[in-house]
């Protein structure tokens, strides 16, 4: 696990998920064929990939063609709706002007994070980010621990005996544990702090290596004989296994502060009372949550909330 020290940007934070599933939607100029028609109307390849990404979540396991199909029958669908709607005149409705006004705005909010956020974001800026996150990571110790697991205290207590007088631990876990892993001696590879349930990783975690517990470890599963076999730091993740996460948080880090740049240049002006003194109440929380940050007692940002 990757271990990225967050601050919360709360819910003030707007993103349409469209956007970050669909952020290689929007084709090259001179890039976007025509696939189809209907009537005087041009489908583009770019409509079937924005199509896409609003199909059924039960197409994402279907092949690519299938999928694509999908989406050209939706615009099929859609483009003959709005064919008559426009023989009625309905885009001269208000209900039509307010809603394109909010799509408007939201199509340019998202060209926007595509352009200045997702687009921007370097391989080396990833790798950059990664080492300062690894070289800031304290180093975690991690154990490599056996058990027996019994159903009785007395004979857990019986085991521990036998252990005293020389039996071999991977025999007794074999011959006498009744957890999953007795065929392999009891083995549980290495794990860190925070994987095992409270009681097992104390005791676990206070063995040196070659020792064993001298009393019974009570859990929710029944009592544990543990012992340790070797101490370490864990290694860090490797780049590959967590670059996803790293860009996350810098796009999550690049969307805050263009955001932040983009309020200062406009009046916010609440004329609902209980709105505003909602949003004021965020707003604060989220200045605070910057301060922390800006204090070292935190660094990335929490995910903007899906619109």
């Amino acid at each position: 696990v990757f271990h990225m020290r967050h601050t919360k940007l709360v819910a003030a934070v707007f993103l349409a998920s469209s956007v970050l599933m669909s952020s290689g939607a929007f084709a090259a100029e001179g890039d976007d064929p025509v696939v189809a028609k209907v009537g005087d109307a041009e489908i583009h390849e770019s409509e079937l990939t924005l199509a896409q990404g609003e199909l059924d979540p039960q197409f994402d396991n279907v092949p690519a063609e299938q999928r694509r199909l999908a989406a050209l029958a939706a615009v099929i669908d859609i483009k003959s709706l709005a064919r008559k709607a426009e023989s009625e005149d309905l885009e001269n409705t208000p209900e039509f002007k307010t809603q394109m006004n909010y799509l408007r705005d939201r199509t340019l909010h998202n060209v926007l994070f595509k352009k200045e956020v997702v687009d921007s974001i370097t391989d080396e800026e990833v790798k950059a980010r990664y080492e300062k996150e690894i070289a800031a990571t304290p180093p975690e110790e991690e154990v490599k621990a056996r058990h027996i697991l019994l159903k009785t205290e007395d004979e857990a207590k019986a085991v521990i005996k036998e252990l005293e007088d020389g039996a071999d631990f991977v025999e007794l876990a074999k011959e006498k544990s009744t957890g999953p892993s007795a065929s392999e001696g009891g083995d549980l590879g290495y794990f860190r702090k925070g994987r095992m349930v409270p009681a097992f990783e104390e005791a676990a975690f206070g063995l040196q290596k070659g020792e064993f517990t001298k009393e019974p470890i009570k859990s929710e599963f029944g009592w544990h004989v543990i012992k340790v076999e070797d101490r370490r730091e864990a290694e860090a993740p490797a780049l590959e296994q967590v670059a996803p996460q790293v860009r996350q948080v810098l796009l999550r880090e690049k969307y805050a502060a263009l955001l932040e740049a983009a309020r200062s240049e406009v009046e916010v002006d609440i004329v609902d009372p209980a709105l505003k003194e909602g949003y004021d109440t965020v707003m604060k929380q989220q200045d605070e949550a910057k301060a922390a940050t800006e204090n070292g007692a935190d660094s990335g940002a929490e995910a903007p909330a899906e619109q």
